[in-house]
């Protein structure tokens, strides 16, 4: 074994053995708790521990996540959502937003070798579905040059086109289109 071998292993050693001693001598002045063990004076500079865990007490239980059950208790989930199938566009809320599909799309088939949607809304058979064809967008690749088919990067509808449903809002929104916002600085 060369010298610098042996002094790079030396050196490991070393360090390993500082580190238990600190790891040690920092759970005798606090132990794993928080608190300092029984015997053991506080130490005069060192500031009070706090827990590291907020301890809730008994009979205050209540999870906010779980809409107000108690913990140990088994609560009903909420009703899914119904998807709203009156095929009636609704507004973007953004420029460039993608549209949401109007009607239910379940048991629609989108894999590497078939995409339900394109059924209607491919531009050759738009007009006899009476559905708005895909965007010429979709089929440009990334140097926008236009292809024969919908582009790959595009394929899968379901990443950036979601369907509508009756679901009341999470959080309270008030987010205001650019021609509400246009409106109002008007009437002022």
């Amino acid at each position: 074994m060369s010298n610098t071998s042996r002094f790079v292993a030396s050196a490991v050693v070393v360090l390993a053995l500082a580190s238990v001693l600190a790891f040690v001598a920092s759970h005798r002045r606090v132990g794993p708790t928080g608190e300092p063990p029984e015997g053991a004076a506080p130490a005069a500079s060192a500031p009070a521990p706090r827990p590291a865990v907020a301890v809730v007490p008994a009979g205050a239980g209540l999870d906010a996540l779980r809409r107000g059950a108690e913990i140990d208790k088994e609560i009903a989930p909420p009703p899914m959502a119904r998807v709203e199938n009156a095929d009636i566009k609704r507004n973007r809320a953004y420029p460039m937003q993608p549209p949401t599909i109007p009607h239910t799309i379940d048991n629609y088939q989108i894999d590497r070798n078939s995409n339900r949607c394109m059924l209607c809304h491919a531009r050759a058979n738009a007009d006899k579905f009476q559905a708005p064809p895909i965007s010429v967008t979709h089929y440009m690749d990334r140097d926008d040059q236009f292809l024969a088919t919908i582009s790959p990067r595009r394929y899968f509808c379901n990443q950036c086109h979601v369907v509508q449903t009756d679901a009341k809002p999470l959080v309270a929104n008030g987010f205001k289109d650019i021609d509400t916002v246009l409106s109002e600085q008007k009437a002022n």
